[in-house]
């Protein structure tokens, strides 16, 4: 907002703006392989000059792209639904849920936001800050182990969460009501980083099967690889573990608007039952199947997946070192290429340095590094670069920070000093 950045160009993960200048771009995780990807532009612009069209036609990519989707996912996802962003999807997913289950409450996470368009707005914490129907959409803790409400010293915190989820349930049953779906970001991007402790979803599944509703993994933000160890975040809990419905969003077309909703057959059987036909008008075009299969064939062809798990591994081991460095940096979490930096004022209360993580943000951007924060308190940095962040991007970018903090604590001695 202030002091606007105007870029006109990118390539893989850099950034240029109208002077030329380079930025190192830390948190596009929409660019997912790497801005203006030479493979993604060709396979669009060849499609684009045969023929693109709504889907009321058959079309190759479109069946070879479902196909390379269904791939990736457990045996029982096989409908996809193709739509146009993340919030098309986590919209259509509730439609989806309240039409199998004949329920209408909503469970998502503090701090959650699933997007911009009404029925999401209404579920989304982020957004809502309790102004909502809270009859019907109700939130539950985030499993964040580092300042919720159970943290990491408790025996058994992926239990005692999905417990606060079945007291929920178990609330509204009393007053009448009926929960439909829980919902979350199978890692909790706006939420401040959060990874959830494994076996969490899995308990909060039962919960909810037993309540008649179905769980949601919102993948829009963290899908396609960026985990390294796999290729969906959700599949971090185990294998045991699979979702009633997954979503994707923004990596899926590397900056093409498009997303998807993949579930089961028998969730996808109940939809057509209405009578009602779905049909969306740009969703699984053929351009952006093109797009889509392209995206999916970079990952594989330049193992980015591999290539988040060696550079996530350095990045979370240079952080770490600075966290021994500075009492400034409370906590360093993360999998993959998606981390976060929780930055406090006091290790011992974790008081929220806000202030202070807006100045490291600034003065990165100053030096030519976008960065940016999350959470709650706005006091967490994260990181969700393009695929293609290198080794000597998290050395260069963790040296930077360090001298930052380095220098903001010079000041505060100074200032100390001169009280």
């Amino acid at each position: 907002i202030h002091d606007p950045i105007k870029i006109v160009r990118a390539k893989g993960q850099y950034m240029f703006d109208e002077r030329g200048e380079r930025y190192l771009d830390c948190i596009n995780n929409v660019a997912h392989v790497g801005h203006s990807h030479p493979d993604v532009v060709k396979a669009g612009a060849k499609q684009m000059e045969l023929l693109n069209t709504n889907s009321r036609f058959l079309h190759d990519n479109l069946v070879q792209y479902a196909e390379r989707l269904q791939a990736t996912l457990p045996e029982p996802l096989s409908v996809c639904y193709f739509v146009n962003s993340g919030s098309e999807a986590n919209d259509l997913a509730l439609r989806l849920a309240w039409q199998y289950t004949s329920h209408k409450g909503i469970i998502t996470l503090d701090h959650a936001y699933h997007g911009h368009v009404s029925s999401l707005i209404d579920i989304s914490p982020y957004k809502f800050h309790q102004r909502a129907n809270l009859e019907k959409n109700l939130s539950a803790p985030s499993p964040d182990i580092y300042r919720g409400k159970y943290r990491e010293d408790h025996p058994d915190p992926a239990t005692a969460y999905s417990d606060e989820v079945r007291d929920i349930i178990d609330d509204a049953h009393k007053k009448g009501h009926r929960i439909a779906a829980f919902i979350a970001e199978s890692l909790q991007s706006c939420g401040g980083q959060i990874i959830p402790p494994r076996g969490y979803f899995q308990k909060v599944a039962e919960h909810v099967h037993k309540a008649g509703g179905i769980f949601i993994a919102d993948e829009v933000q963290v899908g396609f690889g960026r985990t390294g160890s796999h290729f969906w975040a959700f599949q971090l809990q185990g294998e045991d573990f699979v979702p009633d419905i997954v979503t994707m969003g923004k990596p899926i077309g590397n900056g093409h608007p498009m997303s998807c909703v993949v579930t089961t057959r028998n969730i996808a059987e109940a939809f057509m039952s209405t009578g009602m036909e779905y049909f969306n008008t740009f969703g699984g075009n053929p351009v952006s199947c093109a797009i889509g299969l392209a995206v999916l064939d970079v990952i594989q062809k330049e193992d980015l997946q591999g290539n988040a798990t060696r550079v996530g591994s350095y990045l979370m081991q240079l952080l770490k070192q600075q966290r021994e460095k500075h009492p400034l940096v409370g906590d360093v979490r993360g999998v993959g290429l998606f981390v976060g930096v929780e930055l406090v004022r006091d290790r011992i209360q974790r008081i929220p340095a806000t202030a202070e993580a807006q100045d490291v943000i600034y003065k990165l951007k100053e030096q030519r590094i976008l960065l940016s924060t999350d959470g709650p308190h706005r006091n967490v940095l994260k990181f969700k670069p393009p695929m293609c962040f290198c080794a000597e991007d998290a050395k260069f970018i963790v040296e930077k920070i360090d001298k930052v903090l380095t220098g903001m604590l010079a000041q505060q001695v100074f200032l100390s000093k001169s009280v």
